[in-house]
């Protein structure tokens, strides 16, 4: 009862600061505090403590790192940091991306390794994890589960598990800024589908990240729309329980705006997340409602929308890398480099070197049908990106899945119930 008054209270002061606020008046850190304790994450996050378990060169002109580091409840989640081979001899120091997957994806897919190899060879270093349920930290060790769905519970631990979701992302951008060789006024976070979901989240409340991006997702809407009645547990609950916030998108990208620049990327015909509905129109009437509550179009938030296209991972793709290039500068590429590289359909590759796809979207419109940059990436094994060794992970088990987390969530909703 006493969680449900301060939530409440947070509540009313958050809406009291939406009716009140002119341009000037816009609050960003209070509003960020009030998102923050919508989704139980605390203003200050959790110790890294980073393990480093092996290194090895995955591709020419690439290192993988195998890294655990700290989220909630002093759970681990395994990650692989992909870096330049050879790090600048004059000492600069380089850009940082964090990959979010979206649902049933993980480390382990094809677009998050392809990404991390694309990034590297870039110029950047990039950080790839396992999201809660799904890889090193499911159960049995699998992927495309979609476990986190599968919790069945109350609008509050759906915030509970959002918070989970949005402090993994926040702690990988703690990980890249800690890195020497990373220049932490240089990070972007860039998510796909759910992915793009928790960035609009994370992108809203961390100001450390220089840019973010959204693919396959990040048309937030209205009340009772497509976001609303998404999956409960991880999308739509968590998204209705910010009502507090009045104008929904148009608060969440204003504070995107103050934290740097953000990119919201689309297949035209994109029906997995309502994309028929929400086309240029749609984002010129969100562009021009930000400006108003900041007081300035100057940095509202860029979107592509890509023709012949539906439910891909564009941040991939040439134009991304592109829009990326001018955001960060990518080291070892310039904008024209990028516009002379090859790429290569991602059906073609899969099929070449036996990479697993999603089935539900291994089709043309859809994952297949990708132009990724670059037509040189090599295939993978699977378990070269698990970061412990079988023996390793069943002894360390209980600090990795998403059981274990829900034990943990439900003892504190028991407590703050008292």
């Amino acid at each position: 009862m006493l969680a449900f008054c301060r939530f409440a209270l947070s509540a009313m002061i958050a809406l009291t600061i939406y009716e009140q606020r002119t341009v000037a008046q816009f609050s960003a850190d209070a509003l960020r505090s009030q998102i923050r304790d919508t989704f139980f994450i605390g203003e200050r996050l959790p110790e890294l403590h980073t393990e480093l378990h092996r290194h090895f060169r995955i591709a020419p002109g690439v290192r993988a790192e195998c890294v655990l580091y700290t989220t909630q409840y002093d759970m681990r989640v395994p990650a692989i940091v992909y870096r330049p081979d050879t790090l600048p001899s004059d000492g600069k120091k380089l850009p940082g991306l964090v990959v979010v997957n979206g649902h049933g994806g993980d480390k382990f897919s094809w677009y998050a390794y392809y990404a991390g190899i694309l990034y590297a060879r870039a110029g950047a270093v990039v950080v790839t994890f396992d999201p809660t349920g799904e890889g090193e930290r499911n159960p049995q060790r699998k992927s495309g589960t979609r476990a986190h769905d599968q919790i069945k519970g109350d609008a509050t631990l759906a915030r509970r598990q959002a918070g989970l979701l949005i402090t993994d992302v926040m702690q990988a951008v703690s990980l890249l800024a800690q890195r020497p060789e990373v220049d932490a006024n240089r990070i972007g976070i860039m998510g796909y589908s759910l992915g793009s979901f928790i960035v609009s989240l994370a992108g809203a409340i961390d100001r450390r990240p220089r840019v973010s991006v959204m693919v396959g997702g990040g048309n937030l809407d209205g009340p009772d729309e497509y976001w609303d009645n998404s999956k409960p547990m991880c999308q739509g609950l968590p998204y209705r329980a910010l009502d507090y916030l009045g104008d929904r998108p148009a608060t969440v990208y204003a504070l995107h705006a103050l934290r740097g620049a953000t990119l919201i990327c689309n297949g035209r015909d994109d029906t997995v997340v309502n994309m028929h509905r929400t086309h240029e129109p749609f984002f010129e009437d969100l562009q021009a409602r930000v400006a108003r509550l900041l007081g300035s179009s100057a940095n509202t938030f860029d979107f592509q929308i890509i023709d012949r296209c539906s439910h891909r991972p564009l941040f991939v793709t040439r134009p991304v890398v592109q829009w990326l290039e001018r955001q960060l500068d990518l080291p070892n590429w310039t904008s024209q480099d990028i516009d002379n590289l090859p790429d290569t359909r991602v059906g073609d590759w899969s099929t070449r070197f036996d990479i697993e796809m999603d089935k539900g979207y291994a089709t043309e419109d859809r994952e297949a049908g990708t132009r990724a940059l670059l037509d040189d990436v090599p295939g993978f094994n699977r378990w070269d990106l698990a970061v412990l060794t079988e023996t390793a992970w069943r002894q360390r088990k209980q600090e990795l899945i998403i059981d274990s987390w829900l034990a943990n969530a439900r003892a504190s909703e028991l407590v703050d119930l008292k």
